[in-house]
């Protein structure tokens, strides 16, 4: 049998949330133990909860605590139910995305929009090295930029 994915799931939460917060995370819990409790193919790590007005990948403990996850080779799959949970912006998005396909692990993504669906396990059309080429070069327009992100990533990842 091949290896089983290691899968996390993801979800940035809008800061309103903070009354029902308890509620929040037990429902985004349930939904992935339930989506893959019959799935031998996967194996859920855990589920990351955002719970946060924060646009910034580093503002936010469960994203940063994921990503410190991902670089100890404890996740090869992160899935969000939209690419907004990901990232809020471009430069966001591009980043994460040059950080995630950069670590020495493999790690794909997963989304359930409709619209803008990613799935860099099945990998339709290329769609992993597309991503993967569409950060690399926003990167090298804005490599200050993202080595300062960077930067801020990896202390709060080692805090």
């Amino acid at each position: 049998m091949a290896d089983r994915i290691k899968l996390a799931g993801y979800v940035k939460l809008a800061k309103l949330w903070e009354r029902n917060a308890e509620q929040a995370i037990l429902y985004h819990r349930e939904y992935y133990e339930k989506k893959y409790a019959d799935d031998n193919r996967v194996i859920l790590v855990g589920v990351y909860i955002d719970i946060t007005g924060q646009k910034m990948i580093p503002k936010r403990p469960e994203m940063v605590r994921l990503l410190k996850d991902c670089t100890l080779g404890k996740i090869s799959c992160i899935e969000a139910q939209t690419k907004g949970y990901f990232a809020a912006n471009t430069q966001e998005l591009c980043f994460l995305l040059k950080y995630i396909f950069d670590l020495p692990y493999q790690i794909d993504l997963l989304t359930e929009d409709r619209e803008y669906h990613i799935d860099t396990i099945r990998n339709e059309d290329g769609q992993k090295q597309a991503l993967k080429k569409m950060a690399d070069d926003y990167v090298g327009l804005y490599s200050d930029d993202y080595t300062k992100w960077k930067k801020r990533l990896l202390l709060e990842i080692e805090k």
